[in-house]
């Protein structure tokens, strides 16, 4: 399929790019491909980026049947833009639209799409240090009906937004509240994908977490209430006596790709990693004993969050002295350099755009 590209004739002003907050504003142009039924994926384009029309009986408002993805672009000092690990995205949009009886794209075709929507709006990639144009594929279902069904057409949209950091904690270490009452959700529901009624459910918690001056919540499984699973806007991992331990991905843990990456280079440098079951207990026995050494989130959105406290009911976990481990730190400036092209990029996780 060939893009058909139609510009803007009234480019909107760009943000002051220092201190940006975290996906206000969007670009120019955004990406749009339909599908129907018989038909397949048809009509992809680059236009201006603008409101959509939808008729009030669209299915997503009523049955959610929406997917999502988020990734970054980045330009290195030497204006080159670089894309981090974006077939990964698009192959775990495919998982999620699996799950939702979505129709799949093609991988190939949409990272060709993504490369150039983002180099049409590469003046919109802010060079400041911890900023980048954060990038949201999407799927919604646009059947005009009221009733429980697959729908028979859709729109997949890309958007892209410059944002700096996710957090304005930064990079210093960040408080998270421990959830024992409220659940996500379970093994055989749709934890493991990127749908909006994950992070609906998770948002009333979240409430109360903010309320208690924590950034986050920490979810614990929906069916013993014991083990870990996942922050809600990042994977999770905890440095225990030298190793580095993950909740394993079980069903209801949505497969991060900066989590991949995590766990991939601490096997490249030999550091031991596991991912296994963990509970919330054996994480405060583990501060009580004085082994747990370090904790952190990891997600495209903060990249690498240190963790400086954890608080499970009344018990509250000072990880650190509150200060970034050293495994953390390095795993931050790894990822990071990699993205941004101050580091050789040697796991080939980068796609640059010439």
């Amino acid at each position: 399929m060939n893009i058909t590209i139609t510009k803007t004739t009234t480019p909107k002003a760009k943000p002051v790019m220092e201190n940006l907050p975290f996906g206000k504003f969007f670009s120019d142009h955004m990406f749009v491909m339909d599908y129907t039924e018989g038909k397949g994926w048809h009509d992809p384009r680059i236009v201006p980026y603008g409101p959509l029309q939808l008729d009030p009986s669209a299915m997503v408002f009523h049955y959610a049947q929406e997917i999502f993805e988020g990734l970054k672009a980045y330009k290195s000092k030497d204006g080159q833009v670089r894309l981090f690990r974006p077939r990964k995205n698009f192959e775990r949009l495919n998982l999620s639209a699996e799950r939702l009886a979505i129709p799949e794209l093609d991988v190939d075709f949409c990272v060709e799409a993504l490369k150039q929507l983002v180099d049409l709006d590469r003046d919109w990639i802010p060079e400041q240090e911890g900023a980048s144009l954060y990038i949201r594929p999407f799927i919604i279902a646009t059947d005009e009906f009221l009733g429980v069904r697959p729908s028979s057409t859709y729109k997949f949209i890309i958007i892209c937004s410059p944002s700096g950091l996710y957090y304005p904690e930064g990079l210093d270490p960040v408080k998270i509240y421990v959830e024992d009452t409220y659940v996500r959700t379970v093994r055989g529901a749709t934890g493991f994908t990127k749908t909006g009624g994950n992070y609906a459910s998770s948002i009333k918690a979240q409430v109360i977490a903010h309320e208690r001056g924590y950034s986050q919540v920490l979810w614990l499984d929906g069916v013993e209430r014991k083990y870990i699973e996942e922050v809600g806007a990042m994977n999770i991992f905890f440095k225990i006596n030298g190793e580095v331990v993950t909740p394993m991905l079980n069903g209801s843990i949505l497969g991060g790709i900066t989590r991949m990456s995590t766990i991939e280079l601490a096997k490249k440098w030999g550091i031991p990693v596991s991912e296994r079951k963990i509970s919330i207990q054996e994480v405060y026995e583990a501060y009580e004993n004085g082994t747990l050494e370090e904790c952190f989130g990891t997600g495209t959105a903060a990249i690498i969050s240190p963790v400086g406290e954890l608080r499970w009911g009344d018990k509250v976990m000072n990880v650190n002295n509150n200060q970034i481990g050293e495994v953390t730190q390095r795993i931050f400036d790894t990822i990071t350099g990699i993205q941004n092209g101050t580091l050789e990029d040697e796991m080939d996780w980068v796609i640059t755009i010439d």
